[in-house]
């Protein structure tokens, strides 16, 4: 989740379309949204997918704020279903339909972390033993290493902490660019045999 430029707009005001008199330069197309770290954000929410075997990003993308990141990683899934056997999330992508749409129409196996005392229907119970293979252990751990640290990333090489500019138009290209500019770098340093972390001044140039 990134801020949105400006103040925010109350949550209840916004669904029913009052804008304050005082409130000036808002960003009417940011929602709001939560998180565990972060608390509620009202901005814009970017979306990526990395490898795990080598730390390189696949896409990064804007989404809405508030919209279902298990429900785009379906969607974008499609692009990568070639290239993928293994699939991992967090809980949000706890939902044994997803599970199985996954494996039937894509192949994939996806990982996630199966919420507690959801385990009454035997489709349930067929998704958490899955998880708990030593391969579906290994990919989750690998997790945390590989892929949450390149949000942090992106966010910290471009100075992310709040959107530079109003607007869904606006953020939709400006994310992809980003996305699209660590990608190339990311790229150039994996042939190299560097580390594609470190890239920021590459991808801002040269002070």
């Amino acid at each position: 989740m990134t801020k949105a430029k400006g103040p925010v707009w109350h949550k209840k005001q916004k669904a029913l379309g009052i804008i304050p008199e005082r409130l000036r330069g808002l960003d009417q197309d940011a929602t709001w949204s939560t998180s565990r770290a972060d608390g509620w954000v009202y901005g814009h929410g970017s979306f990526s997918i990395v490898t795990h075997g080598i730390p390189v990003l696949g896409c990064f993308l804007w989404m809405p704020n508030s919209a279902h990141e298990a429900k785009r990683m379906y969607v974008e899934a499609e692009h990568y279903k070639k290239h993928l056997r293994y699939l991992v999330m967090d809980s949000k992508a706890d939902s044994k339909g997803l599970f199985r749409d996954f494996k039937i129409n894509y192949n994939i196996r996806l990982v996630t972390v199966c919420r507690r005392k959801m385990n009454k229907t035997p489709q349930r119970k067929a998704m958490i033993k899955a998880m708990k293979t030593k391969l579906c252990q290994k990919y989750l751990k690998e997790r945390g290493q590989t892929v949450e640290p390149m949000q942090g990333l992106v966010k910290e090489i471009f100075d992310l902490d709040r959107c530079w500019m109003r607007g869904d138009a606006s953020n939709r290209w400006l994310f992809a660019a980003m996305g699209i500019a660590v990608q190339m770098h990311q790229l150039k340093a994996y042939r190299q045999q560097r580390s594609t972390w470190k890239i920021k001044s590459e991808v801002l140039g040269e002070p």
